[in-house]
């Protein structure tokens, strides 16, 4: 089901866990963008207007509070926020600052696509800074293009082409439960019944996963949209709401998957309940049949005197024809009552 690796493919993971500065960049606003190292964050301030500054840090690196509170100059309680283990997808404003945590799909090796990855940000509308914890592709492609001059101009635009990656990204693990879902109907249900059942609990497991996850994060973008500050702008919320209507489809398309995989499971269930009732009916058939010839020689072989045919040759005889007839008595009586 994983297909592009989300992690970063930087020679300063090898540090993971060490340094809190990833990458930084400045963005000059007309499609412009030179890197920042960690000595010259402090004391950045734009030299023009539509300057802005990306920080992308490692949140569980144990100097990144302090240095977001005393020398970036952000509150305690946003910074608490921001380095928070606490990742349910939502979103705030604070004053001319927009905070927000959001979440993307696990795609790092041996981890399941419902384990998704949280990204907090905040932006003052000059300063973006964006954290997370495991290693993310979707900041290095957003890096990537604005390397390559073909980047946002604006911390709005950032923010929203961040999202974007987020939400894209998660529509091929979505195809990828619905391909699961096509090859599971194609299969023999009843022979691979013990091979398909587990699948179809692992794919309702993903679905409920994301969903739960990602219906807080459209409510979040919703937020993002409506309660955003000024600078960002009404192209960049229109963005967004194009982002929405993504993620809602991809939040319809998880209800059905979630349904097939409901109704694929019934059908098995069904078949292994009509399975099992048609083997309790031939057992009680069979039993049906079975017990007056039971009942009829076990009379015959009790040993008190005056049984019949004792000294008679043709008794053993006699009486297995009667079983014969007794039998086919029975199986005449069954097929007229339709129980056969």
């Amino acid at each position: 089901m994983l297909h592009d690796a989300e992690m970063e493919p930087s020679p300063t993971d090898a540090a993971e866990g060490k340094e809190p500065l990833i990458f930084g960049r400045i963005l000059d606003g007309h499609g412009g963008v030179k890197p920042i190292g960690r000595t010259d964050v402090d004391k950045w301030q734009p030299s023009k207007p539509g300057e802005i500054m990306w920080l992308h840090l490692r949140r569980h690196a144990p100097e990144v509070k302090p240095w977001l509170v005393s020398d970036l100059g952000i509150s305690p309680t946003i910074a608490e926020l921001l380095v928070s283990d606490s990742t349910r997808p939502r979103a705030l404003r604070e004053g001319n600052s927009l905070v927000a945590t959001l979440r993307g799909i696990n795609f790092n090796p041996e981890a399941r696509p419902e384990d998704m990855i949280s990204l907090q940000l905040w932006c003052d509308g000059s300063r973006l800074i964006t954290l997370r914890k495991m290693p993310m592709q979707t900041p290095r492609d957003v890096l990537s293009d604005l390397d390559e001059g073909r980047g946002p101009n604006d911390a709005g635009g950032l923010i929203t082409q961040i999202v974007e990656q987020l939400v894209v990204r998660m529509n091929q693990t979505i195809v990828d439960m619905n391909g699961q879902i096509d090859e599971l109907e194609a299969m023999d249900i009843e022979g691979d019944y013990e091979q398909i059942l587990p699948k179809i609990t692992a794919i309702r497991r993903n679905c409920l996963a994301l969903k739960r996850h990602m219906s807080p994060q459209h409510e979040a973008l919703e937020r993002i949209s409506r309660d955003a500050p000024d600078w960002f702008e009404d192209h960049d919320r229109r963005e967004i709401g194009e982002a929405i209507a993504r993620l809602q489809r991809y939040l319809d398309d998880i209800d059905i998957s979630k349904e097939s995989a409901v109704v694929l499971q019934d059908e098995l269930r069904a078949r292994s309940v009509a399975s099992s009732e048609h083997a309790t009916y031939m057992l009680t058939i069979v039993a049906g049949i079975f017990l007056p010839l039971g009942f009829l020689t076990g009379l015959m072989g009790i040993n008190v005197g005056g049984m019949p045919g004792l000294d008679d040759p043709r008794a053993f005889w006699i009486v297995v024809i009667l079983c014969f007839a007794a039998m086919a008595t029975l199986l005449f009586l069954f097929k007229r009552w339709r129980w056969l």
